[in-house]
């Protein structure tokens, strides 16, 4: 675990549906309609009323997110974030994955959010090589967390499988917090 001012990091092996915090992020995908991995994980345990939120939708870009009720989900929203699909590193994967971690603590920062849940975006079938995909979305909820004094109080990095979730812990233990600023 890494304290970030009054915000903790962790990760766990853990369904992510399965958690009880105020949003939990899908890795989705541009039509927001539901897919496989995270995505119909997500869909299946919400039911049919996220399904037909996300149907007003209009979709969403790579690299953005949009937000809606957690449904049947013991999380109270759902944001629906758009990950790249791996091309080999040359098509501003990086800055869009980036970008849906951004967007995604934006939004529940905006929705009042003090707890969210990330899966590893991206990193199922689109390829997107773990250990990049680690290092981008630590650093980015770390440098989103620094630049925007929110509510978010507890980050979890929920991760499919002990692999992922080595990769996560490595990173946060890598990492030193940085210090707090003066009142």
């Amino acid at each position: 675990m890494l304290p970030i001012g009054q915000c903790r990091l962790e990760a766990r092996v853990v369904d992510i549906t399965t958690l009880a915090v105020d949003a939990i992020v899908n890795a989705a995908n541009t039509s927001l309609l539901g897919g496989g991995g995270v995505d119909g994980a997500i869909h299946r345990a919400a039911g049919r009323d996220l399904l037909r939120e996300c149907e007003t939708l209009g979709g969403c870009a790579t690299g953005n997110a949009k937000l809606t009720a957690g449904y049947r989900l013991p999380a109270k929203h759902v944001i629906h974030a758009v990950g790249p699909v791996w091309g080999g590193g040359g098509h501003g994967e990086a800055e869009l994955l980036a970008s849906c971690y951004r967007r995604s603590m934006e939004l529940a920062q905006d929705a009042h959010c003090v707890s969210i849940a990330f899966p590893a975006i991206s990193c199922g079938v689109y390829r997107f090589p773990a250990q990049q995909a680690v290092r981008i979305a630590v650093s980015t909820v770390i440098a989103t967390l620094q630049q925007a004094a929110g509510s978010i109080s507890h980050v979890t990095f929920a991760c499919f499988d002990d692999p992922m979730f080595q990769l996560y812990e490595r990173e946060l233990n890598g990492r030193q917090a940085p210090p707090s600023k003066p009142a």
